[in-house]
């Protein structure tokens, strides 16, 4: 069962690298927005798959307020954001 929690860690930790990559890299403000939301996604996941391994569910409140603050979070900046310019324009007069 060892074997389980280490590959699920393996991989929840590799799916954060790879969002925290897009959202340093990312060109635009959606394309961060995604990878925020990605990364949000893999911390809950990483904090069920802990819960679950450690068999604490006062942690399950965390998650509850992790999702809604996400959630609020997510729906407000794509409502007010200011569009990116477009990357093809760039250099013409």
């Amino acid at each position: 069962m060892n074997t389980v929690w280490t590959i699920s860690a393996v991989m929840l930790t590799a799916a954060a690298g790879v969002s925290m990559f897009r959202l340093l890299a990312g060109p635009g403000t959606l394309d961060r927005l995604v990878a925020l939301d990605t990364f949000v996604a893999v911390t809950m996941c990483a904090i069920g798959t802990w819960a679950a391994f450690s068999r604490d569910t006062t942690m399950t409140y965390s998650l509850t307020a992790l999702a809604l603050i996400s959630f609020v979070g997510s729906v407000s900046v794509a409502r007010f954001r200011v569009r990116d310019t477009d990357r093809t324009d760039r250099g013409r007069p």
